[in-house]
């Protein structure tokens, strides 16, 4: 397996100079050079080929011993040196000091077909930044990461990718809900690939610590190889680079609001500043469209990241990034700007956003009226929010309308009439917007089923998978997968999955909450 390695993200930025591997503050540095930890009896139960190609790997490569051992730890490819990335972080609105990859080690860059690849692991051991945790990771946690990355990237949603996920071969133990109960589990590395797994907090570390020098030198080397239209290190390029990832973010961000994602831990640690979806924690899809619904048990109480305040967090975290730059700039005004013009941006975006989900593609000055009442229609009974809205495409006329989208509701039989008669006056009013329209049935429905998706990585499809692989059969991680780079496809074979979350899944761990115990 011939890779094109490359290694301008170590060449280019200062590196720790203490070489042991052992918990500390790691200070005048972007990365720590480590080493993956070597494995029990790995094994690669699943492979992206499609990022495979991306790399220049081959799907016979992809089978061999090698690529095993490369991409579970167990053997440094040659000429590379693995690292593990400073960075701080505010986690849950606090400045949480040092933080960087306790559980993930940068292998290698590689350059294939004109781009840049970051290749990291997740969960491959210790490094200086682990702080009281082991750095590894387990099988639960990793088929979900591995998924999703891949889900959300067919999705259309900016995210970081996977390559591979594998089994280590040794048991790693978790207390999956933090009450006192530890158990052993299967341990898992997953392999992920971005062009950068900078985040917001590899640059508020410098600025926290007043190193001004290593923050501009970590700016100059993120603008020169990743916005290198932005040209030559000035205040006004700066100023450039902070308003593109403002702009990232927030269109990621409504990327997650279209498909009914939640993050779950929108600390700035885990913000990519790239605008790419990273860190998939205890992240969750809405089953019912609910503004207040987090699935992270650790955010229960003030639901700081529910669906609802995602585009808010953005904002805040973008505050922060915006203070860290400061020292670099030093002009309030254009930042403060660019910050108002997220809010302002937010609004139209998103306006625009929800029009085409109901496949409205002028305006009108009613559109805003009819959106939040469909909201508050959504949110008077349990509405499943992927069937509903890829029901509606299907919408004829408001006679028949309320059948069309009976699948959609949880509890259909309880349903009063006062709220059937809201339904009915909704559907009454959308059928007039729509006579305004110039498109035809199919057409309408066409441009609507290219945003709404038909099959998302229901939190109960992920644990089936794996409750499967805890019994060590692998077959259904293939099958999401499959189905997953298809989302916005009806695949009639499939449609077992074009379903609302099953009763028994409602309140069990890892369908309806999630910590971050992985």
């Amino acid at each position: 397996m011939k890779l094109h390695i490359t290694d301008t993200f170590t060449q280019e930025n200062p590196s720790d100079t203490v070489l042991k591997n052992a918990r500390r503050q790691v200070t005048e540095a972007v990365f720590s050079y480590v080493n993956p930890k070597k494995t029990e009896a790995p094994q690669v139960i699943h492979v992206s080929q499609q990022m495979a190609t991306e790399l220049g790997i081959s799907e016979q490569e992809t089978n061999s011993d090698i690529f095993k051992n490369i991409f579970t730890g167990n053997t440094i490819y040659p000429k590379t040196k693995p690292y593990a990335m400073c960075y701080g972080g505010h986690q849950f609105g606090n400045w949480a000091g040092q933080l960087g990859d306790g559980r993930a080690i940068n292998l290698f860059e590689v350059e294939h077909h004109n781009k840049n690849w970051k290749v990291q692991l997740k969960g491959a051991g210790e490094t200086p930044y682990s702080r009281t945790a082991d750095g590894l990771a387990v099988l639960r946690s990793s088929v979900r990461e591995y998924l999703c990355s891949e889900a959300m990237f067919h999705l259309g949603v900016p995210t970081t990718r996977a390559l591979s996920l594998c089994l280590s071969g040794d048991h790693v133990l978790r207390d999956i809900l933090y009450d006192g109960n530890p158990a052993y589990e299967k341990g898992a590395i997953v392999s992920r690939i971005s062009p950068s797994f900078l985040r917001f907090g590899s640059y508020e570390i410098f600025a926290a610590r007043k190193d001004i020098k290593n923050l501009t030198s970590l700016v100059n080397y993120t603008i020169k190889h990743h916005f290198s239209h932005l040209g030559a290190p000035s205040k006004e390029s700066y100023i450039q680079f902070f308003k593109e990832v403002s702009v990232r973010t927030l269109d990621m961000i409504l990327h997650w609001q279209r498909v009914g994602f939640v993050h779950g831990v929108m600390n700035t640690d885990n913000m990519s500043i790239l605008g790419l979806t990273i860190d998939f924690g205890p992240y969750g899809w809405l089953e019912g469209f609910d503004y207040g619904w987090t699935p992270n048990t650790t955010d229960i109480e003030h639901k700081r990241y529910r669906y609802g305040n995602q585009p808010n967090i953005g904002l805040w975290n973008l505050y922060q990034l915006a203070n860290a730059l400061y020292p670099i700039i030093e002009d309030v005004a254009p930042l403060e700007e660019i910050l108002n013009q997220y809010k302002v941006d937010f609004q139209e975006k998103s306006f625009q956003m929800m029009k085409s989900k109901l496949g409205l593609f002028f305006d009108h000055e009613n559109d805003l009226n009819l959106i939040q009442s469909l909201e508050d229609n959504l949110q008077f009974v349990e509405t499943d929010m992927t069937i509903f809205f890829r029901s509606l495409s299907d919408f004829s006329n408001e006679k028949t309308a309320f059948e069309l989208i009976k699948k959609a509701f949880y509890d259909l039989d309880n349903i009063s009439s006062d709220v059937k008669n809201q339904w009915n006056l909704w559907f009454k009013n959308y059928n007039s917007r729509l006579q305004l329209e110039s498109l035809s049935h199919a057409q309408r429905k066409e441009k609507m089923n290219a945003v709404n998706p038909k099959y998302v990585l229901r939190n109960y499809m992920s644990q089936l998978a794996i409750d499967k692989a805890d019994e060590g059969d692998y077959s259904l991680i293939d099958v999401l997968y499959q189905l997953l780079k298809s989302p916005y496809s009806e695949q009639p074979a499939n449609e077992k999955w074009f379903a609302k979350r099953p009763e028994w899944a409602r309140n069990k761990v890892g369908c309806s909450m999630l910590s971050c115990s992985s």
